[in-house]
């Protein structure tokens, strides 16, 4: 089947009442927060049923299926929105789905997979590991593959993102897409250009597994490997089909950084008051490394998911407190007697300050027998306020050294 706009319109019709219609709004405060004339809009994919834009992919081939595949049930590989989004549609279809995960895949995707109806094997350390159980089980049974990315239905149907973005607002000049295996950018891109032939479409690699960057600049690619927050995308190989569509279709493709990533996370939380994953929220960190590339243009940011660990989400808005001055640890040497610390404590309490602990070092530091290290961590509203914070405990003649 080709991939063109009338196939992904076709796409749209087929999987109307399977997916949401999620909403994409103009956001005011990100707007500002970029600056330099660029207007921001979003695209909510993490309010799909399984919490990522996999819904649409999954949906589409599964509608297509003939009567004989529909029988002997269906099989893919995934550890995370994939196995989600087919075990999902499966069996709202009343189809048999068995997904192939790695032993490493997360206990929560694991979990939400099984609970969606499907059988969960989980086989090998790897991806390839799994693979090979995959081909093994399919050659038994005569499953259906049901592919992540490297599919015409997939990307047809991860396409109707961007005939939804352009309907809403027709006026949008740049769409900022995540890359993982590049189904979602291949669609997206392809349906875009159909409609609205002057358009951008940007697409995202978290640097750690930029391989479709390297290769459009004929550069080494990153070995992978190395863990990262936007999992979802953490993709080493070029996709056979989809990599010849983004030369094709896609005008630029940015690199970003784990720290702006994490950034984008606590952004989307506290201002958008929505939960993304890492790989929903690397069009937003491509902005914040990237301003100028953006400047005075109408952008629109696909959030592809918000299926994220509430460990590493926690972790993730503590580091970004840490990040901007409202999370720090002050040292202070004290003699090691009774009452030495209330002053620190009712001063820290007078200027506003919120103790997160208090850690006494009296063993491993070169410091007199007869004081103590004291490692405070506070929370304070912005850096300045901790300035204000060392200032008053200087006051008290108290030595104070900021470790982060």
């Amino acid at each position: 089947m080709p991939i063109t706009l009338s196939a992904i319109e076709r796409a749209a019709e087929v999987i109307a009442d399977d997916v949401v219609r999620t909403p994409i709004g103009h956001s005011k405060t990100l707007s500002a927060m970029i600056g330099a004339g660029c207007e921001v809009w979003v695209k909510f994919e993490n309010l799909q049923f399984t919490g990522a834009f996999k819904d649409r992919g999954s949906a589409n081939p599964l509608r297509s299926l003939s009567a004989a595949e529909r029988e002997r049930g269906i099989i893919a590989l995934s550890a995370g929105n994939h196995a989600q989004g087919v075990a999902y549609h499966a069996g709202r279809l009343g189809l048999r789905a068995t997904i192939v995960m790695p032993a490493s895949a997360p206990f929560n995707k694991v979990v939400n997979t099984r609970a969606l109806g499907a059988d969960v094997v989980q086989y090998g350390a790897s991806f390839d590991d799994a693979q090979t159980k995959l081909d093994e089980l399919q050659r038994q049974h005569g499953y259906t593959y049901i592919p992540p990315y490297d599919d015409p239905a997939v990307i047809a149907g991860q396409g109707t993102i961007a005939l939804e973005m352009l309907t809403d607002e027709p006026d949008l000049e740049v769409l900022v897409v995540p890359i993982g295996g590049g189904g979602l950018i291949s669609g997206m891109a392809i349906a875009a250009k159909g409609i609205k032939p002057e358009i951008e479409v940007v697409g995202v690699q978290v640097a750690s597994y930029a391989a479709v960057a390297a290769a459009l600049r004929n550069e080494p690619a990153p070995v992978g490997g190395v863990e990262t927050v936007a999992d979802g995308i953490a993709v080493t190989a070029l996709g056979e089909l989809t990599f010849p569509l983004i030369k094709e279709y896609v005008d630029d493709v940015l690199v970003v950084s784990e720290e702006a990533t994490e950034q984008a996370i606590s952004l989307f939380l506290e201002i958008e008051k929505t939960v993304a994953e890492g790989a929903g929220a690397v069009p937003l960190a491509a902005l914040l490394e990237h301003r100028e590339r953006f400047a005075g243009r109408r952008v629109g940011l696909v959030l592809s998911g918000g299926n994220i660990d509430v460990r590493i989400l926690a972790s993730v808005l503590m580091r970004g407190m840490v990040r901007t001055g409202r999370i720090s640890t002050l040292r202070l040497e004290i003699g090691d007697l009774p009452g030495q610390l209330a002053p620190i404590v009712n001063t820290l309490a007078e200027v506003g300050a919120n103790i997160v602990e208090i850690d006494h070092r009296r063993l491993f530091d070169p410091i007199s027998a007869r004081t103590t290290t004291v490692d405070v961590v506070i929370e304070t509203r912005d850096p300045s306020h901790r300035e204000a914070v060392v200032d008053a405990l200087e006051a008290l003649g108290q030595r104070v050294e900021v470790l982060s």
